[in-house]
């Protein structure tokens, strides 16, 4: 053999593994995202039991320091949140997640459930189809709730369902 053939040879087999590597990085990467967005997904569903559970403190813990809350009555943030679920103002009853999607960008994660939510809102039991978009953001090694907006779809009659 040559040391022309050798040199191709060479070259040949380097250009496989820097492939193979590329390949396997792109794996990895991907696969540390999937689970940043199950571990956003799971927290989202804990959430969800969380506010049926009336567990005002553990969402308390959850709950970024800025967060803001959006509803169809109004907005407020963290605080007026945790009083409303504390005291009933709000019960979250039973949410039922039809879709779930998450985007993660940086340390930010914007998840969007399509769900149908059982409430007692003003001691009357209500159940409602909306989208609900969750923004989390990372900081130090854990994701807080900095944004949880409700937007109620419309239904066939077009009118809120009451049970």
């Amino acid at each position: 053999m040559t040391a022309a053939m050798a040199n191709k040879k060479y070259n040949a087999v380097k250009l496989l593994i820097i492939g193979l590597l590329i390949s396997i990085n792109a794996q990895l990467i991907h696969a540390q995202h999937s689970l940043a967005e199950q571990e956003v997904i799971t927290l989202s569903k804990k959430k969800w039991q969380w506010m049926a559970d009336k567990k005002a403190d553990t969402l308390a813990n959850l709950f970024h320091e800025k967060s803001v809350f959006v509803h169809m009555g109004g907005a407020w943030g963290k605080d007026q949140e945790v009083n409303v679920i504390r005291n009933g103002g709000i019960h979250y009853k039973k949410a039922d997640i039809h879709e779930v999607s998450v985007n993660i960008i940086d340390h930010t994660a914007i998840l969007l459930n399509t769900i149908t939510l059982l409430a007692v809102v003003g001691g009357n039991e209500v159940t409602n189809p909306f989208t609900v978009t969750e923004v989390y953001v990372k900081e130090n090694n854990s994701w807080k709730l900095a944004s949880l907006s409700f937007t109620r779809m419309l239904t066939p009659s077009g009118s809120q369902e009451k049970k």
